[in-house]
């Protein structure tokens, strides 16, 4: 990020721009929203701007700007659309100690002003750095459509409100309170005018301070395989409300970022085979935080009923007397069989799939490897990155064919994902030269569509 968004008071400020033409318009027409103190410096200014100065909007000096003239500005802004001139007032503007942005050239801008949807007191600003302007005004187009036009006189109206809301305590009974009138309550009765707004705002006041302090709740919630897009409905509305944040380590950092700012993010993660925090230190977190009065949201990657170990955090709840939900996620055998363009079940060739755990080694060593050696057997084996060697002997001491199709997807579904396409004769060696330090996952009988479709030819070529 090169560019931190802040929202600048300008109420009372000093705005100065130099350049009176079509550059200086579209910034101008922006900056009258504010309460700032407008300073226009141009020779020869167009008719608009003589006509804001004659409504009393702005200042005009006209004639080229002089040292001095930005002095107490907050803010400089160089259109008149001519590099040398605006490096020239730019340099000026400086020396004066204002912040300056020089019109369509982002290199010498001291800063930008973002693309803004405004819903005034609500604003909404978005900004791409200059690399895709053409995005932000797509985005500002969508954000548009989706923000009703009443949703500023909610806001001016709730701001009023805000000191006798303050009777409520701070946290969820307050937050609960403002989403009803913002999302429920209020816009509905904006409808009948702003008078029934207030009347709208005593009575929910009145409703949340006689309901009961609402009881702490745990939602299981599956991550999917890192990438955002694929996180559900469900689960980002559950992010979103969450009080308490206990996560695994494995989560990426992106959907982290979808939780609540206000919440406590706790890292639980395990390591196969490495520091792992305690599972009963887990199901204490879980429980006492929800015991407390707060959404916990315990987020687990991938699917969370799949090799998360949900079984026993649910009975802590259970056994503790809290209530929970599961949202079901993605799984990374899912996105990691996507990845490779394949099918985990093919009509003639499997008609089931194993999902197995290299993690489990007392399960894995008991696991039924004749039936899994056959020829057409599929299997997504999780977390089997270091039991590859022991994959590969138990399979082929039971007939497996060395040349089976093996496919290991690092990062699954994600910017970095990695594929490694090899064979059960190679897969040990493969992998140690591979190098993955991601989390991976190990398709067992499937290769990526180019290079099956290369296999199923020269099979039937030798069959020929």
């Amino acid at each position: 990020m090169q560019h931190f968004p802040i929202f600048v008071a300008l109420a009372g400020r000093r705005v100065v721009l130099s350049g009176g033409g079509e550059a200086a318009l579209a910034k101008l027409r922006l900056l009258l929203k504010t309460e700032a103190h407008l300073t226009v410096i141009s020779p020869d200014p167009a008719p608009e701007i003589t006509a804001w100065e004659a409504a009393g909007k702005l200042r005009i000096l006209r004639r080229r700007m002089e040292p001095g003239d930005a002095t107490c500005a907050v803010l400089f802004y160089a259109a008149d659309e001519d590099a040398a001139e605006d490096a020239r007032t730019v340099a000026l503007a400086r020396a004066d100690g204002a912040l300056t942005n020089t019109v369509d050239n982002l290199a010498d801008s001291q800063f930008i002003t973002p693309a803004i949807v405004d819903r005034d007191p609500v604003t909404v600003a978005i900004g791409t750095e200059g690399a895709a302007p053409v995005l932000a005004r797509r985005i500002k187009a969508d954000l548009e459509e989706r923000l009703p036009t009443g949703l500023g006189t909610l806001a001016r109206i709730g701001k009023s409100f805000r000191k006798m809301a303050d009777i409520l305590p701070m946290g969820r009974k307050r937050r609960d309170f403002w989403s009803d009138f913002y999302f429920d309550h209020g816009p509905r009765a904006l409808t009948a005018g702003e008078d029934q707004v207030r009347e709208t705002l005593d009575e929910l006041l009145n409703t949340h301070l006689r309901a009961e302090d609402r009881q702490g709740h745990v939602a299981f919630v599956g991550a999917g395989p890192g990438d955002p897009e694929l996180l559900t409905l469900k689960a980002r509305r559950a992010l979103d409300t969450a009080d308490v944040v206990i996560h695994d380590r494995l989560i990426s950092p992106e959907i982290l970022e979808l939780a609540r700012r206000e919440a406590l993010m706790i890292d639980a993660g395990k390591e196969g085979f490495g520091p792992s925090m305690a599972q009963d230190d887990i199901n204490r977190l879980i429980t006492d935080h929800a015991a407390g009065g707060a959404q916990v949201v315990r987020l687990k990657s991938g699917d969370a009923t799949v090799f998360g170990r949900l079984d026993e955090e649910i009975d802590a709840c259970t056994d503790a007397g809290v209530t929970w939900h599961i949202v079901p996620g993605i799984t990374s055998a899912s996105a990691a069989v996507a990845g490779i363009g394949q099918s985990l079940t093919r009509r003639g060739r499997n008609a089931s799939v194993r999902f197995l755990t290299g993690h489990d080694m007392k399960g894995f060593a008991d696991h039924d490897w004749k039936t899994l050696a056959r020829p057409g057997e599929v299997a997504a084996i999780y977390m089997g990155k270091k039991a590859a060697r022991f994959i590969q002997g138990r399979l082929i001491m039971h007939g497996a064919d060395p040349a089976t199709p093996v496919t290991v997807i690092e990062n699954a579904s994600r910017a970095d994902q990695r594929i490694v396409a090899t064979t059960l004769a190679q897969l040990p060696a493969d992998l140690s030269d591979a190098k993955l330090g991601g989390p991976a996952l190990t398709l067992f009988g499937l290769a990526p569509r180019a290079a099956q479709s290369a296999l199923e030819s020269l099979d039937q070529q030798e069959f020929a």
